[in-house]
């Protein structure tokens, strides 16, 4: 096994197989396999670090962040592979962790029972928030990731994401009929379109303005332990567009 952490040639792949599936018009999700050179160093290193609730977010689970130099290998991975088939010009900053699906689904608040996206762009012309999971497990069933669309108008889909972070669960089930549970496919309000499945050093990467959910089909097997949980490691970059 490498010693960890490997110097930055050998971290990622330097010859990945890039392959995409198509999402909305225009838009794609970007998916690598055999990303990592040594996928085992990453998940025995993250077995020592201290991972907590999240602050500012609700994440249903623990993260923990990185270190710089493995932000940094994100960013000259996504620069030399990434920025063509996503249409991106350059990377303006990144926030990277390490995160587990850790709770039950009576444990999650309404926020947490559909589909969310990470961060919507003022000028979506000008700007992308890319999203990107690593996956850092060996169990499918611990679920890939799914893209979906409004079934409904921008005001009532506005007003029900605004109401799941206002009414507390009973309210919220009654007045918009969704029931408490990780999302699982379509619902009354939103279509899934797309969806990628898990696989051991996969990668994959998205427009994080998009509706998206982690497929939690089986949270019996969600674990807080590295090794044997839903282990990712997760990217947010900011990037500007090629121009359109």
């Amino acid at each position: 096994m490498i010693p960890w952490p490997p110097d930055a040639a050998r971290f990622f792949n330097p010859d990945p197989h890039i392959r995409c599936v198509p999402l909305t018009a225009g838009e794609q999700c970007v998916v690598i396999d055999d990303a990592l050179v040594d996928p085992d160093g990453l998940v025995a290193w993250a077995a020592g670090q201290a991972f907590e609730r999240p602050r500012g977010y609700p994440y249903p689970g623990l993260v923990a962040p990185v270190s710089g130099a493995i932000s940094q290998r994100m960013i000259d991975h996504f620069t030399q592979h990434l920025r063509k088939p996503l249409g991106v010009r350059r990377v303006l900053d990144l926030t990277s962790r390490l995160s587990l699906v850790t709770l039950a689904p009576h444990e999650l608040a309404p926020r947490q029972w559909q589909c969310h996206r990470d961060r919507v762009a003022a000028d979506p012309r000008e700007t992308l928030f890319a999203a990107s999971v690593l996956y850092l497990f060996r169990d499918p069933a611990l679920g890939g990731t799914s893209f979906y669309v409004p079934r409904r108008s921008q005001r009532e889909t506005d007003q029900m994401i605004e109401d799941s972070q206002l009414l507390d669960a009973a309210q919220f089930s009654q007045r918009h009929g969704v029931q408490a549970g990780y999302m699982a496919g379509s619902n009354g309000y939103f279509e899934r379109i797309a969806a990628v499945p898990a696989a051991w050093n996969r990668l994959i990467v998205y427009d994080g303005g998009l509706f998206h959910s982690a497929d939690v089909d089986q949270p019996a097997r969600l674990s807080a332990v590295p090794g044997q949980g839903r282990l990712t490691l997760n990217g947010f970059f900011g990037c500007r567009r090629v121009a359109r």
